[in-house]
């Protein structure tokens, strides 16, 4: 079952070895941080997608291994394309998330570089330590061109480490979580032992909707679409022994009556699939039984709108 939020109490000396600390990935869009970020902590708490600006607040993840409590900030992407009320908002929780941490993994893709990942490596300053994370190693065809592009990327930053990898890779994990637990200070963990997210379940619910919402649409769907969650109630088991059972109300909102449509699909079975696959998705990490139901409401301009993109949970 998955671990909202119960912060541990500090003991202000930490036990002997003790370590924690504030980790940021930061990079582009669609680099694959979110991925990286649920590999780290051994759960999905981040969700994924193709589709570009997938994440949109600031995720805290925490692993804690040995003596070692890693806690993870995962950033949305640095948007540069559109700058609406929406996208500034994400910018300056890119901004917030680095200003104050231990350590950053700037993650790119392995062997490329262009000018969405240099905006990204200009916002951060030479004081933290930053490893470079060249990810999916996987997907690159020769090998042999890494090493130039890692001396030409020396030349960029000063970085720490360079660590070429593959989120997807076990052992690439393992080691990475190596390099990072070097760069933290020795103190008091911050939370406890089994501790996974600062996130609440009504967040990560929000969450898994808009990820199924933009898988089953692909691109056809604006990335500004989001959900609002308008009922999360918890109840006990009917009998004992049973799971407890939640009931979710959500809303996805779109720009355009196209847009709703598209959402709906023929006959209303492509949100029906989508409230299936999120119901389905979220029993197995809440270890309950849920019914939800889901809206779909035309919001036209929300994203250009500073009140509204508040009022639907952005900083």
């Amino acid at each position: 079952m998955l671990k909202s939020m119960r912060m541990a109490s500090p003991a202000g000396t930490p036990a002997e070895g003790q370590r924690c600390g504030l980790i940021a990935i930061v990079g582009k869009p669609n680099v694959g941080k979110s991925t990286l970020l649920n590999a780290l902590v051994g759960q999905k708490i981040s969700i994924t997608s193709r589709k570009a600006q997938t994440t949109r607040h600031r995720i805290t993840g925490m692993h804690t291994q040995g003596t070692t409590q890693f806690v993870f900030v995962d950033t949305p992407g640095f948007q540069t394309r559109h700058n609406n009320a929406l996208n500034r908002s994400l910018n300056k929780t890119v901004l917030g998330a680095v200003a104050d941490v231990d350590l950053i993994l700037f993650v790119v893709e392995a062997g490329m570089f262009n000018q969405a990942d240099a905006k990204v490596l200009a916002l951060l300053g030479k004081d933290i330590p930053t490893l470079l994370v060249a990810n999916k190693l996987d997907q690159v065809n020769r090998r042999a061109d890494i090493a130039p592009w890692l001396q030409e990327m020396q030349q960029r930053h000063a970085f720490a480490e360079f660590v070429p990898m593959s989120a997807k890779n076990a052992k690439d994990i393992e080691r990475l979580l190596g390099l990072c637990e070097k760069y933290l200070p020795e103190q008091a963990w911050w939370y406890a032992q089994d501790e996974l997210t600062d996130r609440s379940e009504k967040f990560l619910a929000s969450e898994t909707v808009r990820e199924k919402l933009f898988r089953l649409t692909g691109d056809e769907l604006p990335y500004t679409s989001t959900v609002v969650i308008d009922k999360f109630e918890e109840e006990p088991p009917a009998r004992k022994g049973h799971k407890r059972l939640l009931k979710i109300a959500a809303t996805i909102v779109v720009e355009r009556d196209t847009h709703k449509a598209m959402v709906i699909g023929d006959k209303g079975e492509r949100i029906k699939r989508i409230g299936t696959e999120t119901r389905v998705e979220l029993e197995k990490l809440m270890d309950a039984k849920v019914f939800i139901e889901l809206w779909v409401k035309v919001r036209s301009g929300w994203a250009d709108d500073e009140a509204r993109v508040r009022s639907f949970g952005y900083q």
